[in-house]
C-alpha cells in the first residue's frame, strides 16, 4: 500500500522536484513504517510517478525552472556521474559496481544515493561476500554505518524548504518529525542483511559490520558553518576533518534560518555521482581467557625483559602462554594481566598465580570445553618452565573480580633458620615489637596493606618487601637469637 495520502502531495510534488528521491520523500512526510521502505527503487519511483501523475512542471523558489519527464527522463539529467553512469565503488578495489547501473535515475539532491544506490540487494549481496571472506567466526552481528557530514547540512536545507511551504498552508514540521536518514537505512538494510548471512542483527553483539561513506563532490558543503560558527569546529585529536558529524549538528542548531539561507540554497542543489564507499569493515571485540600459572624456572621473567632494544632473557611467562593463545583465536594482538607478580629469579609453586589475557580482535572465538582443555595441554608440553591450570573462557567482568581480589588476598613469607640452640617462646617475643615497613615502589599500587607477623615455637625470619623487587639488604635479613 503506497503511504503518501492527498495531504502529502503538495510536499511530495515539491521535494520530487528538486530531485528527491522516493524514500527521502516518505522521510520528510513522516511515514515512520518499514514496509514501504522495503520496496525496490524501481518500483517506489514508478509508485511515485502514478502518485504524482504522468507529467509535472513545477517551479522552485531559488534554482531555475525545471521540467520533470516522470515517464521517460531527459537526456542529459539521467546519466548523472561524469562518465555517463552510475557508480559505487569501494575505493581500495573499486570491486563494488552499482546494483542500479540499468536505471535511469538522478541521484538524490538531500540523501546523494544512500537511499537510492546502496538499499538494494545487489549491494548488499557484496558487502556480505566481503564479510563472508573475512574468516570471523560469528552467530549475530551488528551493523553500523557512517555517512557523510554534508548530508546533514543537506537535510536541513530540505526541510527548511517544506518547513516554508507547508507554513504558507497554516502547517507545521518539526525536525523530529522527519524520519532520521540512519533509521530508514536500518530498517531497509537489516532485514536483507540477516537474510544474506543467515543471522539474527542484534545490538550487543561482538562482531560488527560497519560501512562508511563518502561525497567527495559535496565536501565544502559544510565549510560555511566553520566560518559563520567557528566555535563548533575545534580541533580534535585522530580527527582528519574538523567538520565531523556532531560538530555539523551542534552547528546546524544554532544558526539562524535567514544565515542559513543566504549560505546554502534551498533546495540543496542535484550532484553528478552517487556517494562512494570508502571501506567496508569487520571486527570482533575481545575475548577474555584465564588460568593459573606455575613457573617452574629460576631464569624467566613474567613479561618480556627488554632495556635499551636488548633482550635480557630468552622468554617470558607471558609469551609462552600468549603465543599458542594468539595462533588459535587467530587475534590480532593481547594485554596480559597477572594477579601480582615475582622476580625473575623467584618460582611460583601451590596452585598458582592467577592471570587472564584479553585477546583483540580474535578471528575464531567458539571453543568447546574439550578443545581449550587440549589448548592448554599443548601449552604445557610445549615448556618445562611453566604449566598452567584452570583455563577457561571468562567475561569482561571476570577480570574485574581477580582485581578486586588483589585487595584482600594474603601473602605467606617464611624462612627455615638453623640455631646453636633449642628456641623458647621467650626467646621470639621480640618478633611482635617489629615494626614492619613497606616499600611502595609503585604509586599505582599505593593501596592499604596490613602486615602481620605469625611465628611458631620454631622461630622465623621474613623479609617483607612487599613488591617483591628485592631492594633490601640481604645481610640485614638474619635474627640473632
Amino acid at each position: 500500500m503506497f503511504p503518501l495520502t492527498e495531504e502529502n502531495k503538495h510536499v511530495a510534488q515539491l521535494l520530487f522536484g528538486t530531485g528527491t528521491c522516493p524514500r527521502c520523500i516518505f522521510r520528510f512526510c513522516g511515514v515512520d513504517f518499514h514496509a514501504p521502505y522495503k520496496h525496490s527503487y524501481e518500483e517506489l519511483l514508478n509508485d511515485i510517478q502514478k502518485f504524482l501523475k504522468d507529467e509535472l512542471i513545477l517551479e522552485v523558489p531559488n534554482p531555475p525552472l525545471k521540467k520533470i519527464r516522470l515517464q521517460e527522463l531527459e537526456d542529459g539529467i539521467d546519466n548523472p556521474s561524469q562518465n555517463g553512469e552510475n557508480k559505487i565503488s569501494v575505493i581500495e578495489d573499486g570491486s563494488i559496481a552499482s546494483p542500479n547501473s540499468n536505471l535511469n535515475v538522478n541521484v538524490c539532491n538531500v540523501c546523494l544515493g544512500i537511499l537510492q544506490e546502496f538499499c538494494e540487494k545487489e549491494f548488499i549481496k557484496k558487502v556480505c561476500q566481503k564479510v563472508e571472506a573475512s574468516g570471523f567466526e560469528f552467530t549475530n552481528l551488528v551493523f553500523s554505518v557512517s555517512f557523510p557530514p554534508q548530508l546533514s547540512v543537506r537535510e536541513h536545507a530540505a526541510w527548511l524548504l517544506v518547513k516554508q511551504e507547508m507554513g504558507k498552508q497554516s502547517l507545521s514540521l518539526g525536525r523530529n518529525d522527519i524520519v532520521q536518514l540512519k533509521e530508514a537505512y536500518k530498517w531497509i538494510t537489516y532485514p536483507l542483511f540477516s537474510e544474506e548471512l543467515g543471522v539474527p542483527i542484534d545490538g550487543k553483539s561482538l562482531f560488527e559490520v560497519s560501512v562508511v561513506f563518502a561525497h567527495p563532490e559535496t565536501v565544502g558543503d559544510c565549510h560555511f558553518l566553520g566560518k559563520i560558527l567557528p566555535d563548533c569546529f575545534k580541533p580534535a585529536q585522530n580527527k582528519q576533518s574538523v567538520f565531523t558529524r556532531m560538530a555539523v549538528m551542534k552547528a546546524l542548531n544554532k544558526i539562524k534560518e535567514e544565515d542559513f539561507r543566504k549560505q546554502f540554497p534551498c533546495p540543496p542543489n542535484s550532484p553528478k555521482a552517487v556517494c562512494t564507499v570508502l571501506e567496508i569493515e569487520c571486527a570482533h571485540g575481545a575475548v577474555f581467557v584465564a588460568g593459573r600459572y606455575n613457573k617452574y624456572s629460576r631464569n624467566l621473567s613474567q613479561t618480556p625483559w627488554i632495556i635499551d632494544g636488548e633482550r635480557k632473557l630468552e622468554s617470558s611467562v607471558e609469551e609462552l602462554i600468549s603465543d599458542h593463545l594468539l595462533t588459535v583465536f587467530k587475534a590480532e594482538s593481547f594485554n596480559f594481566s597477572f594477579s601480582g607478580r615475582e622476580d625473575v629469579d623467584v618460582r611460583t609453586l601451590g596452585n598458582g598465580r592467577p592471570f587472564a589475557i584479553e585477546l583483540v580482535n580474535p578471528h575464531r572465538v567458539h571453543f568447546t570445553s574439550q578443545e581449550i582443555k587440549e589448548l592448554q595441554q599443548k601449552i604445557n608440553k610445549s615448556s618445562n618452565k611453566i604449566q598452567v591450570r584452570d583455563l577457561q573462557l571468562v567475561s569482561r567482568e571476570a577480570i574485574g573480580h581477580m582485581k578486586e581480589g588483589e585487595e584482600e588476598k594474603t601473602k605467606t613469607y617464611s624462612a627455615l633458620i638453623w640455631t646453636n640452640k633449642v628456641i623458647q617462646k621467650k626467646d621470639i617475643e621480640f618478633l611482635n615489637d617489629i615494626k614492619v615497613h613497606l616499600f611502595r615502589h609503585r604509586v599505582a599500587q599505593l593501596k592499604s596493606i596490613t602486615p602481620s607477623f605469625h611465628a611458631g615455637s620454631f622461630g622465623y625470619i621474613t623479609e617483607l618487601d612487599q613488591w617483591g623487587i628485592s631492594r633490601t639488604d640481604k645481610g640485614n635479613l638474619w635474627v640473632k637469637i
